[in-house]
C-alpha cells in the first residue's frame, strides 16, 4: 500500500512539472507547417491520423521533418521498427512537450487529458474513431469505467471537446449525434473517414499482398471476429476480463477447412485470448491497421462495434453475435438506433443460433437474403464515403493556412 501511494505521489509531482513546462511553451508562436499526429493516445500509427499523414506527405508545402507521431514510451521501439520512415516522438517527453506546444495542427483520434493545454494558435483536428451505435459522451446515463464517476466523466468530456476546432463526421447520422453527445459547436468536416479511403482503391493484388503479410496463407478465406469491449467487465482500472464466447473446435467444424479466423480484440484484452491448439488457424491482430483486416475478410462477425459501419463500405457479409444484447443495450450503454431491426445480417443471441448461422454462411456462400438490408445500411452509414476523405481533410488544412 505504501509503495502504491508513493508511486502515485511521484506521478502527480512529475505531471505537475510537465504542466508547468507546457504552460510556458504554449505562450510561444506556433511553428508553421508543423503537425503532431496521435492515434489512440500514442498506441500505434494507424486509423484516421495515419491516413491523413500519408496524404499530407504528398504535398510539397509540408516537409516530413515537421510531421511527428506521438507514441507511448512502452510502444516506441516496436513502432519505430515497424515504421522507420515516420518521425516519432515519445509522449510526454520534453521533446514531445515542445512539439505539441508549438505545432500548427494537432490531428488526433481520441481525447487528450484535459490538464494538457493547447496553444491558442494551434488548430485541433479531431478525427474520432467510429460511427456510434452505443451511447457516447454526455449521452451515457451511467458511466461504469473504474477511476471516474458519471459526473466527472461528462464534465471532462465537454472540457475536451470544447478545444476541438474541427471534427470529422463519416455520415450525417454521426454528425447529428456528435453535435449533441460531444456538445460540439465548432466546425464539422463532412468528408467521411480517411482510414476508409483504402477500401475504395485497393486492388485484388493489393489484397493478396496484405493477406500474405497478416495471415500468411493466401489460399485461405478469412473470417474476422471483432467484438466491442465491455465497460463494466473489469478486474481493476485498466484490466478487463475476456472469454471467447464460442468454442474454436465447433467454429471450424461449421466453416470448414477453407477458412482462417482473425480475432481483432480491444487492446485492453488482447493478451487474454486462449487459442491453444489452433495457432495455425487463428490469428490475433490487435494492433494492425483495421482497414487491412477489412480488405482480407470474407465475413465480419461482430456485436456492437463500430466496425460494422466501416466494413459496410465493402458490401460484404456480416454476422452479428450479440450474446448479451439485453444487458448491453438496456443496462450498460444503450443504442442510438434499432439495432435488431437495422442489422444488415443475421443476428444470433445465443451460441447455438450462432453456429447455425455459420452453417448457413458456408452453405449459401454468404447471406444473400440480407443484401437489400446491407445496401440500405451502406446508403445510410457510408453516405459521405467516396475514397477521398484524407484528400479533403488536407484541402481544409491548406485553406486554414491561406486564411491566416
Amino acid at each position: 500500500m505504501f509503495i502504491q501511494k508513493l508511486v502515485k505521489t511521484i506521478k502527480i509531482i512529475i505531471r505537475g512539472g510537465l504542466i508547468v513546462i507546457n504552460d510556458g511553451f504554449i505562450c510561444l508562436p506556433v511553428k508553421k507547417r508543423q503537425v503532431i499526429f496521435e492515434s489512440f493516445n500514442g498506441k500505434e500509427i494507424n486509423d484516421n491520423p495515419a491516413a491523413i499523414y500519408r496524404e499530407l506527405v504528398k504535398h510539397q508545402q509540408y516537409s516530413k521533418k515537421n510531421l511527428y507521431f506521438g507514441i507511448k514510451a512502452r510502444e516506441f521501439n516496436r513502432v519505430q521498427t515497424e515504421h522507420p520512415d515516420v518521425q516519432l516522438v515519445k509522449r510526454f517527453s520534453l521533446k514531445w512537450i515542445w512539439i505539441t506546444a508549438r505545432s500548427e495542427f494537432w490531428v488526433f483520434n481520441s481525447r487528450m487529458p484535459i490538464w494538457w493545454k493547447k496553444n491558442k494558435r494551434t488548430t485541433y483536428i479531431q478525427t474520432w474513431h467510429g460511427t456510434p451505435l452505443k451511447k457516447l459522451g454526455i449521452d451515457i446515463e451511467d458511466v461504469n469505467i473504474p477511476g471516474t464517476t458519471t459526473e466527472k466523466y461528462k464534465r471532462n468530456f465537454l472540457q475536451e471537446t470544447s478545444r476541438w476546432d474541427y471534427l470529422i463526421a463519416p455520415n450525417d447520422y454521426s454528425r447529428q449525434i456528435f453535435k449533441r453527445a460531444f456538445g460540439f459547436n465548432n466546425q464539422f468536416m463532412t468528408v467521411g473517414y480517411p482510414r476508409n479511403d483504402r477500401l475504395y482503391h485497393a486492388s485484388e493484388q493489393d489484397i493478396q499482398v496484405i493477406k500474405n503479410k497478416l495471415v500468411g496463407q493466401t489460399n485461405k478465406r478469412v473470417i474476422t471476429y471483432a467484438p466491442t469491449w465491455r465497460d463494466d467487465d473489469f478486474i481493476k482500472t485498466g484490466q478487463y476480463h475476456f472469454e471467447l464466447p464460442f468454442d474454436l473446435a465447433k467454429f471450424f467444424e461449421r466453416v470448414g477447412n477453407d477458412f482462417i479466423l482473425v480475432i481483432r480484440p480491444h487492446y485492453l484484452v488482447k493478451d487474454l485470448i486462449d487459442i491453444t491448439g489452433f495457432e495455425n488457424r487463428v490469428k490475433i491482430l490487435a494492433d494492425e491497421d483495421i482497414s487491412d483486416i477489412y480488405l482480407i475478410s470474407d465475413l465480419l462477425i461482430t456485436d456492437y462495434s463500430s466496425v460494422m459501419f466501416d466494413f459496410a463500405n465493402l458490401k460484404r457479409p456480416m454476422l452479428f453475435y450479440a450474446y448479451d444484447l439485453k444487458h448491453y443495450r438496456d443496462q450498460l450503454r444503450g443504442f442510438y438506433f434499432d439495432y435488431v431491426a437495422e442489422a444488415p445480417g443475421p443476428l444470433a443471441t445465443n451460441v447455438q443460433t450462432f453456429y447455425e448461422e455459420l452453417d448457413n454462411f458456408r452453405k449459401n456462400r454468404g447471406f444473400p437474403e440480407y443484401q437489400e438490408k446491407l445496401n440500405a445500411f451502406n446508403e445510410k452509414f457510408c453516405g459521405f464515403e467516396d475514397g477521398h476523405a484524407a484528400e479533403n481533410v488536407v484541402k481544409n488544412m491548406m485553406e486554414e493556412i491561406k486564411n491566416e
